[in-house]
């Protein structure tokens, strides 16, 4: 077997049609919202930063989910499709058929909507994964950075890290109050960086880490989730100026700033 080998898993998507089952205060900003019934048998996601596609009801209060084609998604004509978002899968548990999503509460949006006033009995319609990013277990170490929307990742991460492995942790948070209780010991260190009342949009907290970033020994893989910009920036810093491969890198814009935000 090559040497980090990172490789793509393809699922069969379907789609599944769940209700919540009960709600949990995990911080000031972050809900989990859980959910089941019979169609979750045979769930399935095997890798820490996979996502579902959540399902909303539409404007009249229906959900209406594509289906799936060699084209792609088609939705039936003449009707609304339900508003649908991407949410990384918390935990799940076949035999008892939950499965938990953890939401950030901004404030605005259909998905924290829902999520800030969900209720047990509430319908949600669940897709997905569609395809999981199988990172390779043989790195040395695992840098991790990422905001508040990354944390369902990040502790899933931390949760299957590979035996011989280390990680180094940034997160960006809104308050130190949005602190989770994450994995730690001898292999595992985390910093938490509170923005304290700054804009996540224009945050450079994460960025700075870099100004005097020691890279760990040995070969590292780099996991970023954040704002679209700011992890497309630091992918570019990390492979220009760190000299770190592009494959060792894997960076994604967990969500996308205003456009009075955007610019390079």
């Amino acid at each position: 077997m090559a040497l980090h080998e990172n490789r793509l898993l393809r699922h069969t998507v379907k789609f599944r049609p769940l209700q919540v089952l009960r709600t949990e205060e995990i911080t000031p900003c972050m809900r989990r919202v859980i959910v089941g019934g019979e169609a979750l048998e045979g769930f399935d996601s095997p890798s820490p930063d996979d996502h579902v596609k959540l399902f909303f009801p539409n404007a009249e209060g229906q959900f209406v989910v594509p289906t799936m084609t060699p084209e792609g998604p088609r939705y039936p004509e003449g009707q609304a499709p339900s508003p649908a978002r991407d949410y990384t899968p918390r935990w799940w548990d076949l035999e008892a058929k939950e499965l938990a999503i953890d939401f950030v509460l901004h404030g605005h949006g259909v998905a924290s909507s829902w999520a800030a006033n969900a209720q047990p009995g509430d319908a949600i319609a669940v897709g997905g994964p569609r395809g999981s990013h199988m990172t390779a277990d043989d790195y040395d170490t695992y840098v991790l950075i990422g905001d508040e929307t990354a944390l369902p990742a990040i502790s899933r991460w931390l949760e299957t890290l590979p035996e011989q492995a280390r990680a180094e942790v940034y997160i960006e948070i809104p308050e130190a109050d949005d602190r989770q209780q994450l994995p730690e010991d001898d292999r595992i260190r985390v910093y938490w960086l509170e923005r304290n009342g700054f804009d996540g949009a224009t945050s450079t907290l994460l960025e700075d880490v870099f100004t005097d970033f020691e890279e760990p020994e040995g070969d590292t893989f780099y996991w970023i989730a954040t704002e679209s910009r700011r992890a497309r920036m630091m992918r570019k810093y990390i492979e220009g100026h760190l000299g770190v491969p592009k494959e060792w890198i894997r960076s994604t814009g967990y969500w996308k700033a205003h456009p009075e935000y955007e610019g390079d």
